[in-house]
């Protein structure tokens, strides 16, 4: 028996996003027709776990200008609609919509909202290099040129005051070290 992985949505005027969440997706298969029939089928997991939703959108799309991204985390649909303007819903059918179809709030922008688009919404999965972006990595951090900037005349000098402090966060034992400024999470 099939499982339902969980999906997002979110919409403009002319474009859909539809994010599958289903982590080290294998034997991926898409199938988007003219009329809005949308069917996704992956394995996941050591078991490969066989995972399929089938989706009658709610209007026409265009199936030729529709792309495909595939991550290790998801598989994400840009779906182009067949004509430029806002969907009530997602699907077809109306009423309750199934328990794993849910809005994708970090990509939804109101209608009112479209035109006033931002920069940056056009863009599409891939067009960001993320190692190209200053993040902070492990070979960007010094941990002593931190403490050091830290150190002021009314601090003792003594190892017990520095014991469990690393860049200026303090840290427990069993938790993350964190840059300064930022709280401190312990791992679960």
């Amino acid at each position: 028996m099939s499982r339902h992985p969980l999906v997002k949505w979110a919409q403009r005027s002319d474009i859909l996003f539809i994010t599958v969440e289903l982590p080290d997706a294998k034997d991926v298969k898409l199938n988007l027709d003219p009329e809005g029939k949308f069917s996704f089928s992956a394995t996941s997991g050591a078991d490969n776990i066989p995972y399929e939703i089938d989706l009658d959108l709610y209007d026409k799309v265009n199936v030729n200008e529709s792309k495909t991204s595939i991550t290790s985390r998801n598989v994400v649909y840009l779906v182009k609609k067949a004509e430029s303007q806002w969907w009530s819903r997602l699907l077809k059918q109306e009423g309750k919509p199934p328990v794993f179809l849910k809005v994708d709030w970090n990509k939804w922008v109101d209608e009112d909202d479209d035109e006033d688009e931002k920069p940056g919404l056009d863009m599409e999965p891939g067009d960001i290099d993320f190692s190209q972006l200053n993040l902070g990595g492990a070979g960007d951090y010094d941990a002593e040129a931190a403490d050091e900037d830290e150190v002021t005349d009314d601090e003792s000098d003594t190892d017990e005051d520095d014991e469990g402090r690393e860049g200026g966060a303090t840290v427990d034992s069993g938790a993350e070290a964190a840059p300064a400024g930022s709280e401190s999470v312990a791992k679960v």
